[in-house]
């Protein structure tokens, strides 16, 4: 019984031991090869690597504030105003699948309409289409 246990870790053994020794010699294969491709070639990583995405242009304008809220029956989304807007201005709302370019023509405050909102304040705005939280307000 013993003497089939000692052959048991002997297989064992003798298994793992040939999966190291693959393990490293690919590890220098690699390393040779890439030293070879450097001094042929004179680049440091000759592999080919992923490209960094490129960030779309931000759009036009100046960014004044972001979507809070968006009322789909009365179709007025709650803005945050990180600069002044007033009516008349126009507007650029961008986000994930919202791209929209509108005038100011409706502002609330509390339900009271104005015609200036300043840094801070957080406006009620009526709008076109939909938005969603988190889209972008540009003034243009």
């Amino acid at each position: 019984m013993a003497l089939k246990n000692k052959k048991k870790i002997k297989k064992a053994t003798k298994k793992s031991t040939k999966k190291t020794v693959k393990k490293v010699v690919k590890k220098v294969i690699k390393k040779s090869v890439k030293k070879l491709i450097k001094k042929k070639t004179g680049k440091k990583n000759p592999v080919s690597k992923k490209k960094p995405i490129k960030k779309s242009a931000k759009p036009e304008g100046n960014l004044i504030g972001l979507i809070t809220h968006y009322f789909p029956h009365v179709q007025a989304a709650v803005i945050k105003l990180k600069k002044p807007l007033a009516n008349g201005d126009t507007v650029k709302i961008k986000g994930h699948t919202t791209d929209l370019t509108q005038i100011v023509a409706s502002m609330q405050i509390d339900r009271v309409e104005i015609q200036t909102a300043k840094k801070g304040d957080e406006i009620g705005l009526k709008v076109a289409s939909r938005v969603r939280q988190g889209d972008k307000v540009y003034k243009i």
